[in-house]
């Protein structure tokens, strides 16, 4: 689940609970060779690697449980769960072959397409883009119109918190020259407590949940998702054209397998935590348990769309948001949104 996990682009917003990769690989029951895709098969099953960016945490808790629980090897896959290293670059991976499967967000794979990373979203694990304005409880600042004049701390012009910024000010008929935005880098806790910016853009499911368990009240304003619905895609799956073109059977079995431990995650949060400590160091100190429990509950209702589906990918948000992210200059050149996902991976209902 994403805190995501993605505003970063290179650096993101989820906040580390500590450990090397070399730690996640040693734990990880689960190998494969991605560098040749082609030679996937026998009695170990086809093999996937997906990229799950950044250091281990109860968010990527789906793939964790989709792990431990068989899904995959029910579906006949032999999966690496990889995570990448802080410098590494989000689709360098992916680009030379090492990952088959990506997961990052729609803005992201966009921004990708823009540069000729041919990459194409084939699930959309956040059906609610989980950035927001964070406030104190009896802040002034109630909706998007609000901003104006306000100093407002992100953690800088790049990611998911950026993005959702910039949405916000659009909303609020506002651009960035109306309101006081400073670079803070992850110090949200920090400013907004010091009263150094009046509001800080951050993870409803993450950075609001910290504030809360240091004791300060506060509340999010997130994006409109009524009739105009939002303007940018959360974080998903992603392979390029070529590996779906080529493993479009393995893919299609390894979305299924990943929805399967989502939604195991999201209605059995407590054994998720527990399936989970073996992939996440720390995660058996209670302190550690309790946040994740409420990371949890806050990422659950962003991972449902208003039918209660999973996985489902809406192509009026693409539509919207490559013209939103176009008119804002955060994509180098124009992107055909239908050309960067593909609904028919996902299990038929």
């Amino acid at each position: 689940m994403r805190f995501v996990q993605t505003s970063r682009r290179r650096a993101r917003g989820h906040r580390a609970l500590g450990a090397a990769l070399a730690s996640v690989v040693a734990l990880a029951t689960l190998t494969s060779c991605a560098e040749e895709p082609g030679a996937a098969g026998g009695k170990d099953g086809a093999s996937i690697t997906v990229g799950l960016t950044y250091t281990p945490n109860i968010q990527f808790s789906p793939f964790y449980v989709a792990a431990e629980k068989g899904y995959y090897k029910d579906a006949g896959l032999k999966v690496t769960l990889r995570h990448h290293g802080a410098a590494e670059d989000l689709f360098g991976a992916l680009s030379s072959g090492k990952e088959d499967v990506i997961y990052a967000g729609g803005d992201e794979m966009l921004q990708a397409r823009a540069q000729n990373v041919p990459v194409v979203d084939i699930a959309t694990f956040y059906q609610k883009y989980p950035v927001g304005l964070i406030v104190p409880e009896d802040s002034e600042i109630r909706k998007p119109a609000d901003l104006k004049g306000r100093k407002i701390g992100t953690p800088g012009p790049f990611g998911e918190t950026y993005f959702g910024l910039l949405a916000l000010l659009k909303e609020g008929g506002l651009s960035t020259k109306d309101a006081r935005i400073q670079n803070i880098g992850f110090t949200q806790q920090a400013a907004l407590t010091g009263n150094k910016v009046e509001g800080v853009m951050g993870y409803v499911n993450n950075d609001a949940v910290s504030f809360e368990e240091a004791g300060k009240e506060v509340r999010s304003i997130t994006l409109d998702s009524g009739t105009a619905g939002d303007p940018l895609v959360g974080v998903g799956l992603g392979a390029k054209k070529k590996t779906l073109d080529k493993r479009g059977a393995d893919i299609r079995k390894f979305v299924d397998a990943s929805l399967r431990g989502l939604r195991y995650a999201i209605d059995h949060q407590d054994e998720a935590i527990k399936l989970s400590e073996k992939y996440v160091p720390g995660l058996r100190g209670e302190k550690q348990r309790k946040n994740a429990r409420a990371v949890l509950r806050a990422s659950a209702p962003l991972m449902r769309n208003d039918q209660g589906e999973l996985g489902t990918i809406d192509p009026q948000t693409w539509t919207r948001m490559a013209d939103f992210m176009y008119e804002q200059g955060l994509l180098e050149k124009t992107v055909t949104p239908e050309d960067a996902y593909d609904t028919s991976y996902l299990p038929k209902s």
